[in-house]
């Protein structure tokens, strides 16, 4: 008989064996889950496209399940020993897989090839687990195979719940993603090895619980020395994908946050935002976009403003200008970035403390939620969203959106949306104003330059029966304050486009079809 086959008689303990093995399933089937969704949420912070990763990673996992389900047939006569090595090896490649990924992004600028590799091989092992699982139980419960896979698929379900539900509110919040996989695998290698070994010990011979229990303390180790050096190693890989130097950095469960800082050409000190690896302003020329984004809204009624996105405070900074601003209202998703604008040092100083002012409300919500129930009316709404690049982002732009947006706006108020850049993706500009005017306003667009953007479009719109005729007119207040970029002559040329920029045959983006979703990928897939 071989050194790994157990005879056919049941654990001792068949009530507590019974129970323990089906507490294995319930942390096995919690930690795949886990790995799963570790892949899936790196992919959408280092690449973007939630929908297409979600739909790889899942897709290949579920196939390599049932290719690993057929691979482990003739593993179970050696149910035990061969389940103990699939969790180690399982453990190991789950528990590195986060970091493996980053480092090839990083390092070797290859992300899809490896990431379908490590789905199909974590899938194959989650897969070779359940025919184990089903011998094992039934070694134990003597029972008819039936009542053994309502249990197994019982323990299996529920752990993945829990998984699921553990990965974005315990293990990213506490761990981060890197150190969350690590310590997953170090969970699996656990349940998968000492616990299953302990309780079929008397099945199993004493040099073969040897050799596997030396196998998962070697894994342990390499977890281990993973997650000691895990902090070096995550700045180095991420230092590589940014050319400045990096002086802040953190992941939340919403996105990953990067600060670098360098000397610009002037001279001057250059501080920049990425969110997902997105620029989000340059502290160069950041004036000239939030002044364009800003002013042009406030040139009318303005007690009460609604500043959707821009939790960095630059935008809220130019609506605190106005004396005669009341009350405003920020809606941000993120706290983390809310709370860098409050209490970081060369950002507060950036947007002049802009978040402690008395007349300002920060809400931490998703914006889309938070204005389907607001009450209330604003003078002035300030859209600052970032591009709609992601499923997340795109119904940000849809007309159901602009729909609600009219629905808080005073009879005479102003929006202004930020649309992107009319040069580099023109379809997913124009694509944005036609659904604000699909939504019932009328729209001004116009564009000025940033140089750390490039080109950079806007919407101005209002509702015409709050005040006439004809599209709301460009124009600053008389009593706005002094500007360094925008005055009236550059906004009447902010208003012209060029012919091949000018207004393209697009369709507005809906819920249901999220057309601008579909646009901004083609045209920024070119540059």
């Amino acid at each position: 008989m071989s050194t790994l086959t157990e005879p056919p008689r049941a654990a001792a303990r068949p009530r507590l064996a019974r129970f323990l093995l089906l507490f294995a399933v319930f942390l096995c089937a919690a930690c795949g889950l886990v790995y799963e969704l570790a892949l899936t949420a790196l992919g959408s912070y280092l690449v973007g496209d939630t929908v297409l990763q979600t739909s790889v990673v899942l897709s290949v996992m579920v196939f390599a399940m049932g290719m690993g389900s057929l691979a482990a047939k003739p593993l179970q006569r050696r149910a035990v020993g061969a389940f103990a090595l699939v969790e180690a090896a399982l453990a190991l490649i789950g528990g590195l897989s986060v970091l493996a990924l980053y480092v090839a992004f990083a390092w070797l600028g290859v992300y899809t090839p490896v990431m379908v590799a490590i789905a199909f091989v974590v899938g194959m092992l989650i897969g070779a687990e359940i025919p184990l699982l089903m011998t094992m139980l039934q070694r134990i419960q003597r029972q008819e195979a039936g009542g053994a896979v309502a249990d197994m698929f019982a323990a299996d379900y529920i752990g993945a719940l829990v998984g699921g539900l553990c990965f974005p509110l315990l293990l990213l919040p506490t761990f981060g993603q890197l150190r969350g996989a690590l310590v997953v695998g170090a969970v699996n290698a656990t349940a998968g090895v000492a616990l299953v070994l302990w309780i079929f010990r008397r099945q199993t011979r004493r040099v073969v619980q040897a050799g596997l229990l030396a196998g998962m303390a070697a894994v342990l180790a390499l977890l281990g020395g993973a997650y000691a050096f895990a902090d070096d190693l995550e700045v180095s890989a991420r230092q590589r994908l940014y050319r400045d130097p990096i002086v802040h950095a953190e992941q939340t469960r919403y996105q990953d946050i990067v600060i670098t800082e360098s000397v610009a050409f002037t001279g001057d000190p250059d501080l920049r935002l990425f969110l997902n690896g997105d620029l989000q302003f340059s502290s160069v020329d950041e004036y000239r976009y939030h002044e364009a984004l800003v002013h042009p809204a406030l040139a009318g009624a303005r007690s009460s403003v609604l500043v959707l996105g821009g939790g960095d405070g630059l935008a809220l900074r130019e609506v605190l200008r106005y004396d005669d601003v009341e009350r405003v209202t920020l809606v941000d998703l993120d706290p983390a970035v809310t709370e860098l604008a409050r209490s970081y040092g060369p950002l507060r100083a950036m947007n002049h403390d802009a978040l402690a002012d008395p007349r300002v409300t920060t809400v931490n919500d998703d914006a889309f939620t938070w204005l389907r129930d607001a009450t209330g009316s604003y003078d002035a709404v300030v859209v600052d969203f970032p591009d709609p690049d992601s499923v997340a982002t795109a119904k940000l732009y849809s007309v159901e959106f602009y729909g609600m947006l009219s629905r808080v706006l005073a009879p005479q108020g102003r929006v202004v949306v930020q649309g992107g850049s009319p040069f580099f993706a023109p379809r997913t500009y124009w694509s944005i104003e036609a659904g604000i005017r699909e939504a019932g306003f009328a729209t001004t667009p116009y564009q000025v330059d940033v140089p750390s953007f490039g080109n950079w479009g806007f919407v101005l719109a209002d509702l015409p029966e709050g005040r006439g005729a004809g599209d709301p007119p460009l124009r600053l207040a008389p009593d706005a304050p002094p500007l360094r970029f925008l005055d009236d002559a550059v906004l009447r040329a902010a208003a012209v486009f060029p012919l091949d920029r000018r207004s393209a045959d697009v369709r507005a983006s809906t819920l249901m079809e999220p057309t601008v979703l579909e646009y901004s990928r083609q045209e920024w897939r070119t540059y």
